[in-house]
């Protein structure tokens, strides 16, 4: 694995603090980012064990966000009539934005964190509260095999790729079919969002890299739909290279001509990413000086992961910005890690109160505009770090 990136000492991106925590030392962990020129794949260096980032305090819910819901309800209705599906499972089901799309006996989630799991339980979906492994796969495929399994930001999160795939193989029936869902890296790299980069994702995957990944378990790719969450995602339906009823689509070829075209599978173009990186810094940097020497006001919006490893990155805290708006109940009363920005309930921005808004939520920014149309129109200015810093 070659380091072409280092994005300095970062805290656990989803550590939200609480105010009587706010004096206390932060665990943090270098931020160091791979490439492997062998099979392509991305990754951070420096993995955190999950229990750590994966528990009962987990702050992060998807049903919290009108696109997640959308992009859900809109995949669910295409799987209903594409794929004939008895019994669908879910890794990483989250607060159930997905499973709630389909009848409670023809769904199972798989859900870690069990303040989550718990909220889909109550809902009457069986959801199983344990990481995605072997013994899992086994106790679920003792009663019936699975014909769907679906996974979105959730696998790039697991180390371990042998246990993810011999579980899935095992859980499988024999047409069955893998939906993997996760941020594209061709997007990252061209957007210069280097903030797809902290604790949780471990990796960030191309086409070239998964497809050198599956053929080892006798998996493939089949199709690829190239989806607008999360900044730009891929959409990977595979299957067993056995299973002759599903026919690869063009799509897979035409995204392994694109990340190659774009220079994906050579380390030259990383290095040239972490010069992009630091450049970005230093003009985001520049932006926020400018404005906080002209004693105007700079809030947040999203107190997401992604912008926790900007904000440590650049170095910019409760000096620079002095709070963040956020919908996501868990994190409210908070304070961001590391920068330690306060989190405060959302509420409409107002003119009178704030002049420039950093769009940590970058990838909401649709969703964020026609929120705010009238701030927008009276004059309000957002700043944004992608695909270079500005002031929109």
């Amino acid at each position: 694995m070659k380091k072409f990136l280092d994005l300095g000492s970062q805290p656990l991106a989803n550590s939200y603090i609480n105010y009587k925590k706010l004096k206390n030392k932060e665990k943090k962990f270098k931020l160091t980012v791979g490439f492997d020129p062998k099979n392509y794949l991305v990754s951070i260096l420096n993995t955190v064990p999950k229990e750590k980032m994966f528990n009962e305090n987990y702050p992060y819910k998807s049903s919290e966000s009108f696109t997640m819901r959308k992009s859900f309800k809109d995949l669910s209705i295409n799987i209903k009539k594409k794929f004939k599906s008895k019994l669908i499972l879910e890794i990483g089901s989250n607060d159930g934005a997905f499973i709630k799309n389909f009848k409670k006996k023809n769904i199972i989630g798989v859900e870690p964190c069990k303040n989550l799991a718990k909220i889909t339980r109550k809902q009457g979906y069986k959801t199983f509260s344990e990481y995605w492994d072997l013994s899992l796969a086994k106790k679920i495929s003792k009663k019936k095999k699975v014909d769907i399994i679906y996974s979105a930001n959730t696998l790039s999160h697991i180390k371990n790729f042998s246990e993810i795939f011999k579980a899935v193989d095992l859980s499988l029936s024999h047409n069955g079919i893998l939906i993997l869902e996760d941020p594209s890296l061709l997007e990252c790299i061209k957007n210069v969002a280097y903030d797809q980069f902290y604790c949780e994702h471990i990796y960030v995957f191309s086409t070239i890299a998964l497809q050198k990944i599956l053929d080892k378990f006798d998996l493939e790719i089949f199709n690829i739909e190239n989806t607008k969450t999360h900044g730009g995602s891929n959409r990977y339906f595979i299957k067993r290279k056995s299973n002759i009823f599903y026919k690869k689509n063009k799509s897979v070829n035409k995204n392994i001509n694109l990340e190659k075209g774009y220079g994906l599978h050579k380390f030259s173009t990383y290095k040239k990413f972490a010069k992009k990186v630091l450049s970005s810094k230093n003009q985001l940097n520049k932006i926020i000086k400018k404005i906080s020497k002209n004693h105007k006001k700079i809030i947040g919006y999203g107190a997401t992961a992604k912008s926790c490893t900007v904000l440590n990155y650049c170095n910019i805290g409760s000096k620079e910005i002095d709070y963040f708006y956020d919908t996501t109940s868990y994190k409210i009363g908070k304070f961001l890690p590391g920068s330690k920005i306060e989190i405060r309930k959302y509420k409409k921005l107002n003119i009178d109160e704030v002049d420039y808004v950093f769009l940590g939520a970058w990838n909401f920014k649709k969703e964020i505009f026609k929120k705010e149309k009238k701030f927008i129109k009276e004059g309000g200015k957002f700043i944004t770090h992608i695909p270079f810093p500005k002031i929109i």
